[in-house]
């Protein structure tokens, strides 16, 4: 699930850490990268859960009408659709969230208005209505309405994101990208799986475990020398002037370089210029260009690069 778009984003944030801290603790520096990674695991199964738990919530709000003083008709005979969703059922029963959730403690129990803001935001909607009045009565429209909602209501919901940033710093960074896997995760889903229906790993493969480990050590062991070349480079720039994010940027960017023969230089390169347009500012994007490819030119002219 955690692609490398979202391992690069996490290595820049800890290696800034790091030196903002100055305590040079690269084992604590690494642990704090792997914890990273596990709080957008958390996120991942929390969204999951959110599901589950709109769907009980909705349940007990039926159940409490049948026993007002004096219920209406809709209330002893609600439309139990929503409730009774074939594949928010399947969710709930999944045996690999089960054991996450209650092996990591996630829970929205401490979280209650947010779910009932939330529901109300669904139930208000014109995809619940259209779902709950629909003719076609399947586990394919159970799970339609899920993607549906999730994808219009809750992705890109500003403040959903809001509220979810306060709930964890971890977050910040990672929402947009963990509900694309959300949606993912929700269209892949299939009856016939039951309760095995497998979910994202946290990981693809071992491959980009291990490329988020060894880009965040050769970023800091190798940092003077990377620092050096940097400087080198800075026409017309002091070091103190450039953006500092600037400086972390081009530092993870040449261990990546330096680091993963396979990775093309022209992939790295639009990586952290990407990232330099989201973390630093306006202008970072070309400067941090023109330094890297000149630092690449002459890394090939000293045979030390050898990939284009």
């Amino acid at each position: 699930m955690i692609n490398r778009i979202l391992i690069r984003i996490k290595v820049l944030q800890i290696v800034y850490s790091f030196y903002q801290n100055g305590n040079g603790d690269l084992k604590n520096a690494e642990k704090e990268l792997l914890f990273s990674f596990q709080k957008s695991y958390d996120l991942y199964f929390y969204f999951l859960l959110l599901i589950t738990d709109l769907t009980y919530l909705q349940y007990r709000i039926l159940d409490n009408r049948k026993h007002k003083f004096r219920p209406t008709e809709e209330d002893l005979n609600p439309n139990m659709r929503f409730v009774n969703n074939r594949f928010a059922a399947q969710l709930a029963e999944n045996a690999e969230m089960k054991q996450y959730i209650a092996a990591r403690g996630l829970s929205w129990s401490n979280d209650d208005e947010f779910v009932k803001s939330i529901l109300e935001l669904i139930t208000t909607s014109d995809i619940y209505q259209q779902y709950m009045t629909a003719e076609e009565d399947s586990y394919e429209a159970d799970k339609e309405f899920w993607r549906g909602a999730f994808k219009k209501l809750i992705c890109g919901n500003e403040w959903v994101e809001s509220f979810l940033e306060d709930k964890s710093i971890y977050w910040n960074d990672d929402i947009e990208i963990v509900q694309t896997f959300t949606l993912k995760t929700i269209k892949k889903f299939e009856a016939a799986a039951g309760e095995k229906q497998e979910l994202l790993p946290m990981f693809k493969d071992l491959e980009d475990r291990e490329f988020a480990i060894k880009l965040f050590r050769q970023t800091l062991l190798n940092g003077d020398e990377y620092r050096q070349r940097i400087d080198k480079h800075m026409k017309n720039w002091e070091t103190e002037r450039v953006a500092n994010m600037d400086l972390i940027i081009m530092q993870v960017a040449l261990a990546e370089i330096l680091t993963f023969p396979s990775i093309p230089i022209s992939v790295t390169l639009n990586e952290y210029i990407d990232a330099a347009k989201y973390y630093s500012t306006p202008k970072s994007g070309l400067f941090i260009n023109g330094v890297l490819d000149s630092i690449v030119n002459e890394l090939k002219k000293e045979k030390l690069l050898f990939k284009d």
